[in-house]
């Protein structure tokens, strides 16, 4: 008999924890609750559940923060962040400390029961071990979600290796913005392309040696991205 996929739900609305547990639980989860982000990474700690339902707004310590922490540890953790409209909350900031999905309170039980789902079939779906690969002088290492360059590690979460992995694999051609978005986001949450055009700047500053002359993600004007190797490397 297949376990029940376990997830962890942080949330400080009591009435809205016990009704995202009865929702979820019908789905044939198991969940765990935690009513602060103290608690949450404390149950994080003692079990890596691969589903979080996270509140961005909570007592103690905030979602944006435990996500990113969450993130770090996890590379392949599902994270699925909550707002309440009204709060002042950057979707794209959301994603980039690390977030799958994200949704607006309140929300619709059938809509929230779909984004579950999708995640619960992405976490299930272990990636094929892969090996390290080169972009320019940075050695990409997709196993431990980290990038190399002469010895100072970076590391990356699963959307910017993503990013990283698919310009790679169509080195020298351009890497449309409905490919990036296909397949760094996914088709169950996609952003603008200012969105992406921000991801791809911040990805920048972290990985290029000069960001404002980048050797690894080039811009192709109108068209989207890409990767050029160097004239004499590997």
């Amino acid at each position: 008999m297949t376990a029940a996929p376990r997830l962890l739900i942080a949330e400080d609305d009591p009435a809205l924890r016990e009704g995202l547990r009865d929702l979820l639980e019908m789905e044939g989860f198991s969940c765990r609750l935690a009513a602060d982000g103290a608690e949450a990474w404390a149950a994080f700690a003692e079990e890596r559940f691969p589903l979080v339902v996270l509140d961005v707004v909570m007592p103690g310590r905030d979602g944006l923060s435990l996500c990113r922490e969450i993130r770090k540890a996890a590379p392949l953790t599902q994270i699925l962040m909550l707002s309440a409209r009204g709060e002042s909350f950057d979707k794209a900031l959301g994603l980039e400390f690390g977030a799958d999905d994200y949704m607006a309170k309140p929300f619709d039980p059938a809509e929230l029961r779909a984004r579950v789902g999708a995640m619960a079939r992405r976490a299930a779906c272990a990636p094929p071990a892969e090996a390290a690969f080169l972009m320019d002088d940075l050695r990409v290492d997709p196993a431990a979600f980290v990038a190399i360059r002469e010895g100072r590690r970076i590391e990356l979460t699963r959307r910017e290796l993503a990013v990283l992995r698919l310009l790679h694999r169509h080195e020298g051609r351009p890497v449309d913005r409905d490919a990036l978005l296909d397949e760094a986001w996914g088709r169950d949450h996609l952003p603008n392309s200012r969105a992406l055009d921000q991801y791809v700047s911040a990805l920048r500053a972290k990985i290029e040696r000069e960001p404002q002359n980048p050797r690894i993600i080039r811009t192709a004007r109108g068209l989207g991205y890409l990767y050029l190797r160097p004239h004499g490397g590997e």
